[in-house]
């Protein structure tokens, strides 16, 4: 990594903090220089505006996530250890990672307005939708079933049940990670065709 390259992901680091606590609207660069270490001047030198800087943000998170389940499919004996695992690992995230999970969104949804970073956000939807078939498509292996809908489908299912349940969580709902844990196992065997009764 260069030397500007990685004074951006430095900046990014630091400004990912505002972001994720006032989301993008209620962002500026200003704001985001008033609570960092980094003038607005310098900010304005490594990006051109607050959408190059929330995109690379989005970006630099995303990285690191989208192989956040690689290894537990790569360590996963049998359908049911991996269902087990997966869903531990999305109720840690969303304990863990609340106010950046609600960064994507807020990210997402205004791509549906603003055209300038709506590319950035296909491209991060498209590897999160890659991660979440590569746990189904393992899991559908284990079992010796085919996976029953499409890739699309299955990860707006796995998707709208994250964001569902961070919305309760950022509302204080203590139900949200349970209710997670314990629905993901059952939205896995939903996914996969199930096996017909033997006709007699």
């Amino acid at each position: 990594m260069d030397k500007f390259a990685e004074r951006r992901a430095q900046l990014a680091d630091s400004a990912l903090r505002t972001l994720a606590e006032l989301g993008y609207a209620r962002t500026s660069l200003r704001e985001i220089a008033q609570n960092s270490e980094f003038s607005h001047g310098v900010l304005h030198y490594y990006f051109a505006d607050k959408v190059d800087l929330l995109t690379h943000c989005v970006r630099q998170f995303e990285e690191a996530c989208v192989t956040r389940y690689d290894e537990i499919v790569a360590r996963a004996n049998d359908a049911d250890e991996l269902a087990r695992e997966f869903a531990g690992a999305m109720a840690g995230t969303l304990d863990a990672d609340a106010q950046m999970h609600r960064l994507w969104y807020d990210l997402r949804n205004q791509s549906l307005f603003e055209e300038s970073f709506r590319a950035d956000v296909l491209e991060i939807d498209r590897r999160r939708e890659e991660m979440i078939t590569h746990v189904v498509v393992r899991y559908a292996e284990l079992l010796d079933r085919p996976v029953g809908l499409s890739t699309s489908v299955a990860y707006a299912m796995f998707d709208g049940l994250f964001q569902q349940m961070l919305l309760w969580h950022l509302a204080g709902d203590e139900r949200a990670t349970a209710t997670l844990t314990a629905e993901v196992p059952a939205l896995l065997r939903r996914v996969v065709v199930q096996p017909q009764p033997a006709d007699y």
